[in-house]
């Protein structure tokens, strides 16, 4: 009689993950009883999302609602969809989404695809589809940037980004090792996470609430392959950690944060400016970014790698070679000082000061719940069809902040506070 094969070792610790679950409804989000969710997830978060919709109904919400990608589909549609197909975006599910949230729904994504998972495909389709699904989301877009509702982003250990990551380590290690640094930066491997991110996002209020005292004009990035002058739009506000979105529920959008940031002026960003991090962005590595602004725009632009799909993504509209945040984080942070690269937007932006190019966030303006289109853009406020963070901040990083008068004050030295 044979004796019965013995399970494999879940690589994901099942406690913690039920804590990030329900800190994802809980703090993330702040479900309310009766509000829908949308939610959109990697297959391969399938284990997380079960767990994120049971919360979320414990919380009451009304109906949870899920859209999945899968690698391998998207592969496929590069090996064997005619030329046509990447001009065209699913603009019927979009609308879907953004009346959703229109008519009150709340939005989670999970994080998590491969970041390499389009490095081998034709840079030109690559951003083909990139522009034409930019089109496509910019109704449901329009309602996340502008704050309309409560959001929030979290991550699942996918093994293909996992193995990106940890490539000399077996599967199971690799995701093992992931989800660990997930949940330490996510503040669920703690006894009390709901309480940890109660303490943290007062210590990110208390740094807003510093630069919104000072009121600077501009803020001056010096460093390595930099000297960047940021100006501030007219009437900004920085903000930090959770946030109060027009529909009056406070949430905390990306799980982790540790970052404070702000709008910038779309026609006042002189200089250049080198990227300290890789970006990964829809499938495609892009790094060693250098880039050169005048006048708030992009006139000059290359990267060792990815460099045709970044100048395909700045030729996007007009507004993608301009700001539209700009993101201050000290080099210490725990994301930082775990010494891991991510190759993932929400985590890497934690570990660094960050620029965004494409569209600015609403909420950053002074009483920004009432401005209108016009009114944001006529105080220097950015608009287009992407939003981008990329890494410019690192231990050799100085930053002054700038006053109308000229005068400077020390924001940062070496990338900490100063």
């Amino acid at each position: 009689m044979n004796a019965p094969l013995q399970s494999a070792r879940n690589p994901v610790d099942p406690v913690k993950l039920e804590k990030l679950a329900e800190v994802a409804v809980k703090v993330g989000l702040q479900l309310q009883r009766g509000q829908d969710l949308v939610v959109t997830a990697p297959i391969a978060a399938l284990p997380l999302v079960r767990l994120i919709t049971k919360h979320a109904y414990m919380a009451g919400a009304g109906l949870v609602t899920t859209f999945y990608s899968d690698e391998e589909s998207t592969l496929a549609r590069y090996a064997h969809a005619p030329d046509e197909s990447f001009d065209r975006a699913s603009d019927w599910l979009y609308e879907g989404m953004a009346k959703a949230y229109a008519g009150g729904a709340a939005r989670l994504a999970i994080a998590g695809d491969n970041p390499m998972m389009l490095s081998a495909q034709d840079p030109a389709k690559v951003a083909r589809a990139n522009k034409a699904n930019s089109i496509a989301y910019k109704p449901a877009l329009e309602k996340i940037s502008n704050f309309d509702i409560n959001w929030n982003i979290v991550s699942y250990p996918n093994p293909a980004w996992a193995k990106q990551m940890f490539p000399d380590d077996p599967e199971t290690v690799a995701v093992e090792k992931l989800a660990n640094a997930i949940f330490a930066a996510s503040r669920v491997d703690v006894d009390d996470p709901i309480a940890a991110w109660k303490e943290h996002n007062a210590n990110l209020n208390r740094r807003s609430a510093w630069l919104n005292g000072e009121r600077f004009a501009a803020l001056h990035f010096t460093g390595p392959g930099t000297d960047l002058t940021v100006g501030l739009a007219d009437g900004h506000e920085w903000h930090g950690g959770a946030s109060t979105a027009k529909n009056g529920i406070t949430c905390n959008p990306n799980i982790p944060t540790e970052e404070v940031f702000t709008t910038p002026h779309a026609l006042r960003v002189e200089g250049h400016v080198s990227s300290t991090k890789p970006l990964s962005h829809q499938g495609t590595l892009i790094d060693n970014i250098q880039v050169r602004f005048e006048g708030g725009r992009i006139v000059e632009a290359k990267a060792s790698r990815g460099e045709e799909v970044l100048k395909k993504v700045l030729d996007t509209d007009e507004g993608a070679r301009r700001l539209g945040e700009v993101a201050l984080v000290p080099h210490s942070s725990p994301i930082s000082a775990s010494g891991i690269l991510f190759y993932n937007t929400l985590f890497d932006e934690n570990a660094s000061c960050h620029i965004a190019l494409g569209q600015c966030y609403s909420k950053c303006f002074l009483d920004g719940a009432n401005l209108n289109q016009e009114q944001i853009r006529a105080q220097g406020g950015n608009s287009s069809l992407i939003h981008i963070d990329w890494m410019i901040g690192s231990d050799k990083i100085d930053i002054d902040g700038v006053r109308a008068d000229g005068s400077r004050v020390p924001v940062m030295r070496k990338g900490e506070w100063a």
